[in-house]
């Protein structure tokens, strides 16, 4: 099988690496609007590259481009995809959406790996629009890696990622630019855990994380309880307490 990986970015790289865990043999190419981001995935994966504008097709093209981005390219790369569209934007609804709409004889398949590939394994989220055996070869090599690959829907997915992502990233920024330093000998289980949530969440790419908070509400949310818990008196801290307790 032969893969297209449009945008050479940690995703994409996770994703190339990951589909040759499958039985089958497939050669990957990159294209990239960074000539040199492509070339250095492309020796990294052991793959190639190719323009952006190529006139070759591919039995699946994955689009692993920025979320602003995501339908654009879908739009553009679509018809180089014999057999199968995938993404691993990170949001569902827009790009499976776009891919109906520009591949609707193909097979399409919206991926989201929740974890950073460092930390593979983890579970990897599908929406399957369309099976197809192009598709399940997909799946079944990133599960033949030890990923949990599970299905879902467009909308459980970024309903899910406004907690999982826009929520919990915006209370760990929340916390480490309200934090003061403190020395190691006055940390608790809690405050400790929080420092190295802070730790890895600002270790990352901030346009990322900024991205997701604006695909994803979530930040106000946060915001409006955190202001709640200031004004609470003993009882309404009590309830506020309990709440966040039964939700969990």
């Amino acid at each position: 099988m032969n893969v297209l990986v449009v945008g050479a970015g940690a995703m994409g790289r996770w994703f190339a690496d990951a589909v040759r865990a499958g039985p089958d043999e497939v050669a990957v190419a990159f294209a990239d609007p960074d000539d040199a981001a492509a070339s250095a995935a492309a020796e990294t994966v052991g793959g190639r590259t190719v323009p952006l504008d190529t006139d070759e097709s591919f039995a699946a093209v994955c689009i692993a481009v920025p979320i602003p981005v995501a339908v654009e390219a879908i739009d553009t790369h679509a018809d180089r995809a014999e057999d199968a569209l995938v993404d691993v934007t990170g949001v569902a609804a827009d790009p499976v959406a776009a891919m109906r709409e520009a591949a609707p004889d193909r097979e399409r398949l919206s991926l989201h790996p929740l974890f950073a590939p460092e930390n593979e394994p983890g579970n990897v989220a599908a929406v399957v629009d369309a099976a197809g055996p192009t598709t399940d070869a997909i799946r079944d090599a990133l599960q033949a890696r030890g990923n949990t690959v599970f299905e879902t829907t467009a909308a459980e997915h970024d309903r899910a990622m406004e907690t999982v992502q826009a929520k919990a990233h915006a209370a760990i920024l929340a916390f480490g630019l309200a934090a003061d330093p403190v020395p190691e000998q006055f940390q608790t289980p809690v405050s400790a855990a929080l420092f190295d949530l802070v730790e890895q969440v600002t270790g990352g790419d901030p346009r990322v994380y900024a991205d997701i908070q604006t695909a994803f509400e979530g930040a106000s949310d946060v915001a409006a309880a955190a202001e709640e818990i200031a004004a609470a008196d003993d009882d309404g801290f009590g309830t506020l307490y309990s709440d966040a307790g039964d939700r969990r």
